[in-house]
């Protein structure tokens, strides 16, 4: 039972950082139309989303 919780987190816990980087992404290249700023800010992830909308 114990094996299969820590399977389900490692799945979560990847698909959330893939949601993050990907919505960074998005948020980043609609909001400044650089293709290097989105990138940049895909690798900071969930840190960048937070930070926009704390700021925006």
């Amino acid at each position: 039972m114990e094996e299969k919780k820590t399977t389900i987190v490692k799945k979560t816990v990847k698909s959330g950082i893939s949601f993050g980087s990907a919505l960074a992404m998005v948020i980043s290249y609609t909001t400044w139309q650089s293709v290097g700023w989105a990138i940049f800010h895909g690798l900071l992830s969930w840190v960048y989303v937070i930070y926009f909308i704390l700021r925006y």
